[in-house]
Order: structure tokens, then sequence, then C-alpha cells
């Protein structure tokens, strides 16, 4: 937690890291504290202002212990009564490198927000910006007790955070403070492992001693020397007349650790101090003192009634035992007793509104070497102690390793001890490397010494052995040797690395190579060389493993499947040590290796079997032996060698549909060594060599019925076996078949007619006829009580009535017909009961169709088609009758046959309408019906339309219906009105009932007139009648008069609505000005170049379109460019308007504004020239 002093407070500190992570910051310690009678002079700093006297971290806290007084002044503040805090933090103790936390407690019942809440070290250090590693800051809010809970907790505690702190809380305007001291104590167990060179560094911004001097790059290398009795230098006199680039130097040699601090005290010195009204005599710059000595501030008054009141960075000061305040006349002394480092700080004291400040520097005493470093011997792996005794106990003391620092930590080899005043570096297991020059140094001294360490004479009391050993066994190569020291093991002349499998194994003088589960790989010869000698032990392993046959990638009987023709190639992974021989036979006979059909290959990690081509006949068992130092192994494998199956016989269709038939076949006789899966079947056209298979799954039977096929035509089938092998090849042709189908049975049978010796039969064709046809039919019939059916017709007839004649009178029958075609007689058709030969009588009936049961109703000129059906045997009589009388045939068609009767009239006319009575007779049997036929138009128009009364905004109408209602009833009317003055009608009223209506809303001083039309169900009447009179809608009281408007006048002098613009134009390209004017009248338009009027120029055009005046320039050079004006003019004014026009000419990309550019080969004529 890096807290820079006041007179740093311009710095940003950087970021500290988690406060999880371990400190890496070293202390420096401080030597006890020695008694001084006498404080400095106040006059100036005494000489002798070394490193030992202004060691003093830049991260340190310069806030001192609070007088004993002021404990109990703020005891007494923390006891009254609080306005926001319910509990207050207190005053506490830590060791060095432990915890503490401060707790303060707000309410919140009253308040309706968090408050905000900041602690202080000392008055104005916010510690807000210092929270990191060594500080963190923790707020948390109870919701049932409604308790804010702050919390400061400072982690690893250091000396220099001792001092006083102050908690502030603010909501508004209410404000609380409470002020509580922190004392850090040494640790009374171990004593903290000082680094010095850590207590000079200043490491960068962002890193995790932001914010400290570092001088390390200076320490690396340096040679350490016995330092001499040197007198004590005056430093800060050093600094004041030493240049700017000698400060650092000045700071490393003399141990100045606040170098930036005493540059910002020095530069306050070297300012001119004002002169004081308030102080006759002010506090010198600077004091310096003896760490546990005491100082002597003094100042004199001008005005010994001044109040005089002292302040340590910022606090004042209360006197106690360790702050004494005088008074002598007009001089006020303040005394510090038993100062320590704490006490290095700012003071100043203040008398009315003026004050004046110094600096007190507190020196530590040098910490000198008692007792010096002895050269010391030893041998590798043994614990070194390098031992010196210094003057102070847990002094600051620093160790090198031939100039460089030595830093212990938790992965180093070297560890330092400090037992008092005694210093002890340890080095565990010394190595040859650590064979070098040791010193210490302290802030008064430095001693070093020398430390050689040898090997000791090793002796191998075990050696390796060699060993040979099974796959999958253990091999455990052990040594022994004199000295417990490590080694390495290597492989074929590779370093040996650890795995799970493998493992390293040093127990004292014992080292063990352990490899689990030997492998083929572990063999080779090892070697094990202790470090630091040149000895090795050396031993071979051999790895062996009985031959094994692996048939894993098999079936469970160890089957081999090949499809005949194809090559197999069956390897079996075989493995042992040495590699086995393997022997494959067949049948006693043994498989030689060489180029036949059936043959052996030999691999290292396989045998190999090849069968080139294979044969039905290469089915059998096959042996593999296997066979090397380590033991034998056999196994037996099947070979089955398949085929696809012989093509099936020729199939039977068995019966034929109208597009189907039934197929049977039987397996075939050889299924090639695999199950038939089932079967394929394809058909073609007799005539046709393209084959279409039928199914594209599997058929499983013998069976099959083909669909979808064309009557009469021809077709063939045939059949293909299938198996796991593959498909057979097809069989032979079916004899080929023809599908074909009788027609479906006749439809609708019925009787026609019957007479005393004949009847007449009919029926519909066939629902289905199919591809043979039809080629007639056959009526039959039979007697009642017989079977025994008599074809009516000798041939077939087409037509679908016929009459059986010769039949006996009284006599009853039943009869059927069937369709024939070329597959021959379909189902017959019956006739669902016997028939009686015998005359019938059928009385009339006309049957009315719905529609003509009401009104038939018609407009002028549409057709009248009625179709009246009617039934009655034998043939009835008609007549037709109009409103009683005889039809005109002229005018009315009528059309009469055996089952209905159809009057026909092609263009209605309103004589059309009437009743129409039919009268149907047979014999004495006679039967009427009428039919009500209307034929309407549109309707005249009313008679007479006629205003009744005109009051306000109201006219009231009344109209005599029409004497012409176009023979239909009036359904409505339709009133229209118009104003007289311009004539135009408009709809008021639509599909109004009544004769009379009363019509609003019209405008008061207009005059109407009004037409009505009437309506039916034709629509409106062509014409409409309107009111003679007109009706006027007058305002009562009031003669309106039209008001009188004056014209307005148009005129205006001519002016520009768009001005020209200054234009740039390239020679040999069109330009255009345009400019817009306005004026009435139309202004006259004259173009002007450099005040010469354009008149009768070609190379010039002039356009006046609505307003807009162009000017085109054809094809300009730079002699055309000038000052162009339009000039516009009329009865009221003239006006005019200019603009530039520049001619630029381009050449090669270079643009020349009126001036021409020659070309290569010409010449430029001067002015004298032209």
């Amino acid at each position: 937690m890096p807290e820079p002093t006041k007179k740093e407070e311009n710095e940003v500190p950087a970021p500290a890291p988690a406060p999880g992570e371990p400190s890496k910051e070293k202390q420096a310690g401080t030597a006890p504290a020695k008694d001084e009678e006498e404080a400095s002079p106040p006059s100036a700093l005494p000489p002798g202002l070394g490193s030992r006297a202004l060691e003093r971290k830049d991260s340190e806290w310069s806030i001192g212990e609070p007088p004993a007084g002021e404990e109990q002044d703020k005891q007494n503040a923390n006891s009254q009564l609080s306005t926001l805090f319910v509990e207050k933090p207190q005053s506490g103790e830590v060791k060095v490198g432990e915890n503490i936390t401060f707790i303060a407690k707000v309410k919140a019942e009253d308040l309706l927000r968090k408050p905000t809440i900041k602690w202080f070290k000392g008055k104005w250090m916010d510690l807000a910006s210092k929270a990191g590693k060594h500080l963190q800051l923790k707020e948390t809010f109870e919701r049932q007790t409604r308790m804010y809970t702050f919390e400061m907790q400072i982690i690893k505690a250091k000396e220099n955070y001792a001092g006083n702190y102050r908690c502030e809380v603010t909501y508004k305007d209410k404000f609380d403070s409470c002020s509580f001291d922190l004392e850090v104590h040494e640790s009374t167990g171990t004593t903290p492992n000082i680094d010095i060179r850590s207590a000079f560094k200043r490491s960068g911004e962002g890193q995790e001693d932001a914010g400290e001097l570092d001088f390390s790059g200076l320490l690396k290398r340096r040679e350490v020397k016995q330092q001499e009795e040197e007198p004590e230098v005056d430093v800060w006199e050093l600094l004041k007349n030493a240049n700017p680039n000698e400060y650092e130097r000045i700071a490393f040699q003399y141990g100045i650790t606040d170098l930036r601090g005493m540059l910002k005290r020095l530069k306050r010195m070297r300012r001119v101090e004002k002169k004081s009204a308030a102080f006759a005599k002010i506090l010198d710059p600077a004091y310096q003192v003896d760490k546990g000595g005491r100082v002597r501030f003094a100042v004199e008054l001008a005005d010994p009634k001044l109040e005089v009141k002292w302040y340590k960075n910022g606090q004042e000061i209360r006197p106690s035992t360790k702050y004494i305040f005088e008074h002598k006349g007009c001089e006020r002394i303040m005394f510090i007793n038993n100062c320590s480092l704490t006490d290095d700080s700012e003071y100043y004291v203040t008398a009315g509104d003026e004050k004046c400040s110094t600096e007190l520097f507190v020196r530590e005493p040098p910490v000198m070497v008692t007792k010096q470093l002895e050269d010391t011997k030893a041998y590798c792996g043994e614990r070194v102690e390098l031992e010196c005794e210094v003057s102070e106990d847990d002094a600051n003391v620093k160790w090198f390793k031939n100039g460089e620092e030595i830093i212990p930590g938790p992965r180093s080899r070297y560890r330092i001890k400090v037992d008092g005043k005694k210093h002890i570096l340890i080095i565990e297991g010394a190595t040859k490397a650590d064979s070098a020059e040791y010193s210490v140094m302290t802030t008064g001294g430095q001693s070093s010494a020398k430390l050689s360490v040898d090997l000791k004479p090793l002796k191998i009391l075990t050696p390796l052995t060699d060993q040979t050993v099974k796959l999958g066994k253990e091999i455990c190569l052990k040594c022994e040797i004199s000295e417990n020291i490590p080694g390495k093991w290597t492989k074929n002349g590779l370093p040996v690395q650890e795995t799970d499998r493998l493992k390293v194994i040093h127990k004292g003088r014992i080292h063990k190579l352990v490899v689990a589960n030997a492998l083929i790989e572990d063999e080779g010869d090892y070697v094990f060389a202790p470090d630091a000698y040149s000895v090795t032990l050396p031993a071979k392993v051999h790895v062996i493993d009985p031959p094994r046959i692996i048939l894993d990638g098999l079936d469970a009987d160890n089957t081999v499947t090949v499809i005949a023709g194809n090559k197999l190639r069956l390897e079996i992974p075989i493995s042992g040590e040495p590699p086995p021989k393997a022997i494959w036979s067949r049948a006693d006979k043994a498989i030689m290796e060489g180029s036949g059909r059936i043959r052996a290959e030999s691999y290292p990690d396989s045998s190999t079997l090849v069968i080139d081509v294979a044969e039905r006949d290469d089915s059998g068992v096959y042996n593999i032996n296997l066979k090397n130092e380590a033991g034998e192994a056999h196994a037996s494998i099947k070979v089955k060698v398949v085929d696809i199956p012989d093509p099936p016989v020729a199939p039977n269709v068995t019966e034929v549909g109208d597009d189907w038939c039934i197929m049977t076949w039987e397996p075939p006789l050889y299924d090639g060594g695999s199950p038939i899966l089932g079967y394929f079947i394809e058909r073609k056209k007799k005539q046709s060599s393209r084959w279409m298979r039928l199914n594209f799954d599997l058929c499983k039977e013998t069976t099959f019925e083909p669909k979808k096929m064309i009557e009469g035509v021809a077709y063939e089938v045939r059949i293909f076996a299938v198996n796991a092998v593959g498909i057979s090849k097809p069989s032979m042709p079916s004899r080929p078949f023809v599908p074909l189908a009788v027609t479906s049975p006749p439809t609708l049978l019925a009787v026609d007619s019957v007479t005393d010796t004949t009847v007449t039969m009919k029926w519909r064709p066939p629902d289905q006829i199919g591809a043979a046809g039809l080629d007639g039919y056959v009526l039959e019939y039979c007697y009642e009580g017989s079977d025994n059916w008599l074809q009516a017709n000798k041939d077939l007839i087409d037509k679908t009535k016929f009459t059986i004649t010769d039949l006996p009178t009284d006599a009853k029958i039943f009869v059927r017909v069937k369709a024939v075609n070329a597959a021959g007689a379909s189902e017959p058709k019956y006739y669902s009961q016997p028939i009686l030969v015998k005359q019938i009588i059928e009385p009339p009936k006309i049957r009315i169709p719905r529609h003509l049961k009401q009104t038939y109703i018609r407009r002028v000129g549409e057709a009248i088609n009625l179709v009246i059906p009617f039934q009655g045997k034998p043939k009835p009589e008609l007549t037709w009758k109009k409103d009683g009388k005889e039809i005109d045939k002229n005018q009315i068609n009528i059309r009469n046959s055996e089952t209905d009767s159809i009057i026909f009239i092609r263009k209605a006319e309103r004589s059309h309408s009437g009743k129409y009575d039919l009268q149907v007779k047979v014999e004495k049997f006679m039967e009427t019906a009428s039919i009500d036929i209307q034929v309407v138009d549109r309707p005249g128009p009313p008679q007479v339309v006629k205003i009744d009364d005109v009051w306000g905004e109201n006219v009231a109408l009344s109209w005599i219906p029409p004497k012409d209602d176009g023979n239909a009833a009036i359904t409505g009317y339709t009133i229209q009105k118009a104003d007289k003055k311009s004539m135009e009608w408009f709809t008021v009223i639509e599909h109004y009932h009544r004769t009379s209506a009363t019509i609003t809303e019209l405008v008061i001083g207009n005059e109407y007139y009004f037409r009505v039309f009437s309506e039916n169900m034709c629509g409106l009447s062509e014409d409409a009648t309107m009111t003679k009179e007109s009706a006027v809608i007058a305002k009562d009281g009031k003669i309106y008069k039209n008001p009188v408007y004056e014209d307005f006048d148009f005129t205006e002098a001519p002016m520009f609505t768009q001005p020209l613009v200054n234009t740039y134009a390239v020679a040999g390209y069109n330009a255009t000005l345009n400019c817009s004017v306005r004026g009435n009248p139309k202004p006259k338009i004259t173009w002007m170049k450099n005040k010469v009027a354009i008149k009768d120029d070609p190379r010039y055009r002039m356009f006046s379109n609505q307003g807009v005046c162009t000017l085109e320039i054809r094809k300009p050079s730079p002699y055309d460019g000038g000052t162009y004006c339009c000039k516009a003019v009329n009865d009221l004014g003239t006006v005019e308007i200019e603009c530039k026009l520049e001619v630029k000419v381009i050449y090669q990309g270079v643009n020349t504004p009126g001036q021409p550019v020659f070309l290569e080969g010409q010449q430029q004529l001067h002015s004298k020239d032209v």
C-alpha cells in the first residue's frame, strides 16, 4: 500500500495488486533508538547527514504519533453524541505483518439514499485512491436492520502505517466524523527478512511496488569492499551546492531514499522568504536529530499576544509528554522528545493569519559489523552456514554473492536467519556453483569471505545388471552409490523422461528406474550417470514376448467370406519377440510362399494368406502356426467362397386381367452359397427390347402380380434371383400374353313400352368398356317359372333399345342384357321384376317446374324458352291456350314430344304477358296446368310535379304517379335539384316511396328547380318530370348586394429572378449562359459582350422560354472570353445583369485560361507580327 507523503501528494500512485497476493515488499529495519539529552541547534542542519540519517522509504506515511494529550481529546470527541454514526471505528494495535479492520456503522432509517463516506490518514491523505494490496475498503447494507456497514481493512501492516486516521460521513447537509489511532508493533517472533535494496527500489508505474525508488541497477556487479571510517558529510550542503545531474549519485552514495522529498524541501529553502508581520524570527528551513533524541523548535513573535498553534503534516499538535511547549517572552518553543522515524515530517506554526514551516530529519545511527565472515570449505550436498554479527539487533543487512545481491524466496536455495545481532546465510545442499565470494553489507560497514565447495570421492556399492524381461512384466534397474546425489538416466544415449509407466526413484544413495508393463520399445542400453561425476553405470534390457495370433477382426467362428472371382488377402496380425515364424496349411498340406494362386506372405507384425481369383473349391479350413524362442501359437480360419445364384426357370403366367396378370416361378437350383434374399421381376412389350423393373423392394415369394399394363398389348416377363453376393442372370422370358377384359354390365335397364305382343326395353352403355372396345349387346328373356333364357336378337345390336316381339298376351317375362367385346360377354344386367305383356294406359300428368309455379317475369327484348315435362301412355294429345284463346303460332313457337312440350318466344314483348294453359289428354283421362308470364319494362315519368310550399331553407314537393308503370309495381322515386344558375342536377333523395317530399338544407339566396324519376324493378324511368316554376330561397329582411371588385394590376417592371454567374468554358466545346427574368408586359431581351450588342452573329444563339434566357456560344475560343450582359426592357423599366466568361485551352492536361496554347511544330506570333 504505497502512501506518499504530503510533499509528494501530486504524484499518481500506481494500482496495487489484489489483496490475496503475497507481499513482495521488503521492509527496512530500524535500529534501537538512543536517548539524546540535547537537541540539535536550530540554526542549521548538523553535519554528517548521511544515508543512515535520511533513510526513509518514499512510500512511508509521514504522519507521526499523536501527542498523548490528543488521544484524550479524541476519545472525548468520539464519546459525544453523533448525528450519523451508530458505531464509530475504535483505535487499535497490530503487529507487523498482521491484519486489522476498522468498522463504522450508519443507521439508514431517515436516509433516502446511501451516505458518502471517506477515510483519511492524518488530515489530508484520502485513502480511497490507495486501496489495493495492503488496504481494502468495503461497504454492505442490511435490509432487515437498515444499517450501512463500512469497513477499512489494513493487510500485512508495516511500522510506517502507524498514526492517526479519520473517518468522515456526509448525507446532504448532515456531516459527522471521528478519528482513531493505529499502533504498529514489531513482531516478537522471527525477525523479518530485511532486504536493504528494496528500501532503495522504485518500480515502474503500474507495477506492484509503484511509488518506490529503484537504485537496484546501480547495485548489480558492485564489488563489496571494506569501507573505511570516513568523517560524516553534510549531505544537505552537498545537495544545495551540487549540479542537479549529480543528485542521484549523491543520493545513492549517502543512502538517501527520499531524494524527491529532499529536493522539494531544497526548492522551498531556496525561495526568498517574505518578511513576516507576525513573526520576528521564524523557524529554520530544516532540523536534524538522531533517532531517540530531542529536538527544539523556536519562533519569536512580533506581538506576544498572538495565539500560536503548532502543526505536523496539517494536524494540530496538542501538549503531551512527547510534545512540550514553552513561552519565554515573545519566544515560543516546542520540544519533541524521543524522536522516531515517524517524526520525520513537515512542521509549521501559525500566529494569527500567518505561518512558517520547517522540515525535521530523523537520523538513524549506523550499523557496524562486529564479527567478520570467515572463509569456509564444504562438500557438495552439505549444509553451509555463513555467520556474522552486527552492532544492532534486527538491523538491516544485505548479503551478496560475487557482488550480486542474494534475494531469498520460497524457491530460493538461500535462507537468511536473524537471531538478534547474529545474521546467518544458510545454503541447503551446496553445489559447486555455490563456490564464490560472499559478502555482507550494513549501513556502517561490510565483511566478505570465500566459500569453496568440492565433490566427495564416489564409490559404486551396487552396479546395474543386465535383465531379460517378458512383455508386460516390470523392469527394475537398481544401483547404489556412496553419496546421496542426484543423477541422470539415459536410454540408447537419450535422456529418459518420466511418464505414468516409467518412474525414476531416488532415495538416499539408491537410484532406481522402474518400468511397469514392459513394452518392446523399452528394450535398449540404459546408463545411469551421477551428477558432477564422470562415472557411468550401464545395463542392457532385453524384452521377449511369446507368439500370439490376433483374430479380433474375424467373426466368432473365425469365418472369412469371399466372393468368387475376387482376390482374398487375409492379413492376420501377430506379435512376439523375437518375431515368430508363421506356417500356413490346409488339410495337412503346407502353403508355401511364392507366386502361386494360393500363397502365404510373412511380415514382421503380420502373416497374410493370399488367394488370387477365388473359386468355389477354395472353401475350407486353413491353419496358421507361429513359433519363436518364447513359445508357439496355433489358430484355424474357415474360408467361405460365395457367388451369385443361378438364374431361375422361366416364369408361368397363370391368369390375365385387363391391366394385370398373375405369374409364378421356381427357385434357382444353386443359391451361390448364400440364401436367396428375394427376386426382381421385369417385363417388356413383346415388340420392344427395353425391360422395365416392376419392384424395387425384393419379392420374398415365388408369386407376383404385375399391374398397370396396357390392354391389348402383348407382354413378356422374366425373373432375377438375389442373394447377399449379388443378382443372378435373368431367367428365360415367359410366353407372350395379352391383357384383356370384358366390359362392365350395361346400366339403367328399363321398360320403354309394352303392348299386347311386344315389350320394348332400353338401357345405357357400360361404365367401363376397356381397350377391347364394345362390339354390341345381347338381350335375353325367359318366362316366369323357367330358367331357359332366350336370345331376343339373333345378331349383336349396336343400339341401346330393342323390342321383343311375338310374345303371348298376359305372359310375364324376365329380361337381361349383356355387353359383348373380344374378351367375351360382360356380366348381365337384370330387370328387377317380371314384365306383364299387356297394353297399359298411363293417365297423363304434367310436371310443372318449380320456378314456373310462380309468375314467370322477363324484361322486354329477352328470350322466353320454357320446357314443360309430362307423362302419359299411349301418346297423349296436347293443347295450348293464352287467356282462354288459341295461341298465335306466328308469334309464339310451340314444339311437342312424347315426354315434354316447349314454348319459345325469341324476343319478348309486353303483349306476350298473360296466362298460358296446357291441356294433356290420353283417351278419357285429361290433365291441365297454367303458367303466368309477365313481360316488364321501365316505367314512365310522374305525370305532374308541383311546388306546394317554400319556407326558410325548405321546399315541399308533390307529384302524381306515372300513367305507365312498365307492367310492374312502382317501387320508389328519385328526386333531384338544380341551381338555376348552373342547372347542374344533384340527387337529393333516392328510393322514396311517397308522392310528396320536403327538401331541406337549401342555400339561402339561390333559386332551385326540381325533377322526379319513377322507379320499378327494371330501374328508373328514362325521363323525369320537372317543376314548371322555380323555388327561391330568400332571406327575410335583408337584400344581398353583390360586391364590386377592382381588376388586379398585373403589370410589373422587369426583374431577374436568377442571375448570371461567372463561368469557365473549354475551347472547342459549346458554352451556355443562363438567367431568368420576370416582367409584364413581357420584356425585350438584349445580349451584349463587352457593352456591345450581339446581333446577327452566327456564333451566338439566343433563346427565351417561359422567362428563361439562354445565350449559346458555339465552340468558343480564348478570344470569346469577356464580360457578357443580359438586358431586359419593358414600358415600366430596364434592368441589366453581367457575368464573366473565361475560355480555357487544354494541352497535355494543362489549363491556361485566356491564353492559347500552341502544339508542337507551331510558332507563336508576337503582337508585332500580327
